[in-house]
């Protein structure tokens, strides 16, 4: 089973989406595994204050003792397994990683535009490995999340920008386009959370193009990787930081693609970039358009720009990142197939 828990601070706000009336509707309330029942119980009082007739609990996990002390503020439970002894919802999942409260928000947007959610479909490769991984650029361990397709053609790595972590949804939603384009991906972060801690460090590129570098070196030594290409995908800072490792002249990164990111950042470095690179820019991410502008007259190696129209920083418009996306697909395909 897969389940993460929600804990960070959203990037955006949700307070101008109308709350749907719950009045004598059926309220189904799901948690990820309950332990007390204390959490489940109060989000099924609160759904009967707001005019609920019926409270429906499903949970994948839960001793059998919390059932008759839910029993007064719940209508039905669904559940898929009792084990006994238990000791926390945690050791009944394979992956018990968090979501983020702005993967939270972001899936609720797309189910309200109608969106895809799914990261497969029903006829993509299955996955061979999709799992948390150590990564280990040195003197440090890296958490990343792995993919790899039955069959694949390359790998792409990703990093996120400052104030964002491997399950960035937008990433993750990128990411997800590709393992069907038969790319396995890893995402990861490019600090501990320690070192987030320390301001400074969201900004010193150099050491993240160091630890993209021993990435890459990492990938490099699995065995689902061998021979095949790999590209870099990098948001914000992390683009800075993918471009600057790319320049480094034993680097093997065969393509880069930059989405809001800032290319900036790699400065005069960018001459020595021989990957193809993409810039994908919203056309109303004025600032930062212009720096990718300038970024890539400083670039001799094959280099487009595209601006998705009518997008902002963090490409939130309908449609602005599955079009974003489906850039870096075609360009990554494009280039890595080459190798």
């Amino acid at each position: 089973m897969n389940a993460r828990n929600s804990s960070a601070a959203p990037e955006r706000s949700v307070a101008n989406v109308p709350r749907l009336s719950l009045a004598g509707r059926t309220a189904l309330v799901v948690d990820d595994g309950i332990a007390t029942g204390s959490t489940a119980r109060a989000a099924c009082q609160v759904a009967r204050a707001h005019g609920a007739t019926r409270i429906v609990l499903a949970i994948p996990v839960a001793p059998c003792s919390v059932f008759a002390d839910l029993g007064g503020d719940v209508d039905e439970i669904v559940w898929l397994e009792t084990p006994e002894p238990f000791h926390a919802v945690g050791q009944w999942y394979s992956e018990f990683s968090q979501t983020s409260d702005e993967e939270v928000v972001d899936l609720l947007r797309r189910a309200r535009e109608g969106t895809k959610l799914t990261h497969a479909v029903a006829d993509a490769d299955p996955l061979v490995r999709d799992e948390e991984v150590a990564v280990n650029p040195g003197p440090v361990r890296l958490a990343g999340h792995l993919t790899v397709p039955e069959v694949t053609r390359g790998f792409v790595i990703f990093a996120h920008g400052s104030g964002s972590t491997r399950h960035s949804p937008r990433n993750r939603f990128v990411a997800s386009l590709l393992n069907e384009a038969r790319l396995g991906t890893l995402l990861f972060d490019l600090l501990t959370p320690t070192e987030e801690l320390e301001r400074a460090n969201v900004f010193d590129i150099e050491l993240l193009a160091r630890r993209f570098a021993k990435a890459t070196e990492w990938l490099r030594g699995e065995r689902e990787v061998d021979e095949l290409p790999i590209g870099y995908f990098g948001a914000s800072t992390g683009a800075g930081a993918a471009l600057l490792a790319a320049a480094e002249p034993d680097n093997q990164a065969a393509v880069v693609v930059s989405r809001g990111g800032r290319p900036d950042l790699a400065g005069s470095a960018l001459a020595n970039v021989r990957a193809p690179t993409l810039l994908i820019v919203g056309g109303h991410d004025t600032a930062v358009l212009e720096l990718n502008r300038a970024a890539q007259a400083r670039l001799r190696c094959i280099s487009e720009l595209a601006v998705v129209a009518g997008a902002t920083h963090l490409f939130e418009e309908p449609g602005a990142l599955e079009q974003a996306a489906e850039l870096a697909r075609d360009w990554f395909i494009r280039h890595l197939s080459v190798k």
